[in-house]
């Protein structure tokens, strides 16, 4: 007998047990959950929680005269996130294995909708759709359903056993089906998404066994679209201005170089141990702009120090550990394809945000996983950490 989506026994414990009994079976989900993952993954958000207070509480602008409505917030999307991860858990990646082609269908649409009058902008990019009054930012999910969708394919014939390493036809259709959101999502244009997609798209063909010529090839593609996208004009005056202020950061302090100017004010006067929660004169002055969500780790730096900054480092870090070992452990192609990806997203999506208030990587408008404020970022990421739990629950128990 095995429960339903899952490959295990649950004839290892008996109904005089209970309820603990069957929570604390060693083939229970509960026993094989990454334990270390969700609670690093719950540090960031409860930090996340308390340095997006510290950003908002006196911004009466933004709060409405309420200090605490960024934390109440915030507080929610994490529990929302929660509740997705646990329904990604119990449905099962492999259940959603099945449902990709509607999943990436309504992905696709959403982010389609951005570029019809629904679509709304907000901190100049216009990558939002505004439903009744909620704002939602397509782009994060079509994250997850690109995931699916290569992983899906890549994986169909070589878990089935007909094939050693995906073909190169298979790799064509996983290409264009990331493309597709990608093209749509650089028309807006938000170029911070589809830099996370294109290492997600790499980090997805070195795990599925690909040939190396794809890699390769689409790192030399890349580098040329990069120029094409500067020559044809396609980015906004705002997105090449920031490129410009990375290249050269004493250029315009004042206008397209104040924010990372402050942000590496703000971390700098930190020192070892910060200046405290709420203490920070820059987070306080209200000096760094959109502290709350890219440049969430600017108040982690002043006011936690290089300690609380270091901390949230390690915890990423914690994750990504966690999951590489999901990744290196899952006896299935689609499994491995999957926690790549997610590892590749995360990863890249931290060292930007955290790399552009050092100073080390241009601005692109990325979130923090797990830490700024944003309730479909937040709710993506735990989609993630819940595919990521779901591979490791449904790995075969060893003998």
């Amino acid at each position: 007998m095995t429960a339903h989506g899952f490959g295990f026994s649950v004839s290892r414990y008996t109904p005089q047990q209970g309820a603990w009994g069957r929570l604390t079976a060693r083939d229970s989900i509960l026993r094989r959950l990454d334990w270390p993952m969700l609670l690093a993954a719950l540090m960031l958000s409860g930090l996340g929680s308390l340095l997006v207070w510290s950003a908002t509480r006196n911004r009466t602008e933004l709060n409405n005269g309420d200090p605490y409505d960024f934390l109440v917030r915030h507080t929610v999307n994490v529990g929302i996130g929660l509740a997705l991860m646990a329904g990604t858990v119990w449905l099962g990646h492999r259940t959603l294995r099945g449902a990709v082609p509607i999943l990436y269908g309504l992905s696709v649409l959403l982010v389609a909708l951005v570029l019809t009058p629904l679509g709304t902008t907000i901190n100049g990019a216009h990558a939002w759709l505004d439903i009744g009054g909620f704002s939602l930012q397509p782009s994060e999910f079509t994250k997850v359903t690109i995931i699916l969708g290569m992983a899906m394919l890549l994986a169909a014939r070589v878990d089935a056993g007909d094939r050693v390493h995906p073909d190169h036809r298979t790799v064509v259709q996983a290409l264009a089906l990331a493309a597709l959101p990608m093209a749509v999502i650089m028309l807006m244009p938000d170029l911070g998404s589809v830099m996370v997609m294109a290492v997600i798209v790499l980090g997805v063909l070195l795990a599925s066994g690909a040939s190396n010529r794809w890699v390769f090839g689409l790192m030399g593609t890349g580098a040329v679209g990069a120029v094409l996208v500067w020559q044809l004009g396609v980015l906004d005056e705002y997105q090449i201005n920031r490129f410009a202020a990375f290249a050269n950061p004493e250029l315009d302090p004042a206008g397209v170089g104040y924010n990372t100017n402050q942000a590496r004010i703000a971390i700098g006067s930190g020192g070892l141990q910060g200046t405290g929660l709420f203490n920070g004169t820059q987070t306080t002055g209200q000096f760094v702009p959109e502290q709350q969500t890219d440049f969430i780790f600017t108040v982690a730096g002043e006011e936690l120090g290089f300690l609380g900054a270091g901390l949230i480092i390690l915890l990423i870090g914690v994750v990504l550990w966690r999951a590489c070992r999901i990744a290196r452990d899952t006896t299935e192609l689609y499994g491995t394809i999957v926690a790549a990806g997610i590892i590749a997203w995360f990863a890249f999506q931290s060292f930007e945000n955290i790399g552009m208030t050092l100073g080390i990587m241009p601005v692109a408008g990325l979130p923090l996983p797990f830490v700024s404020y944003g309730g479909t970022s937040m709710f993506a990421v735990w989609i993630a950490v819940g595919l990521l739990q779901s591979i490791k629950v449904q790995r075969p128990l060893s003998a």
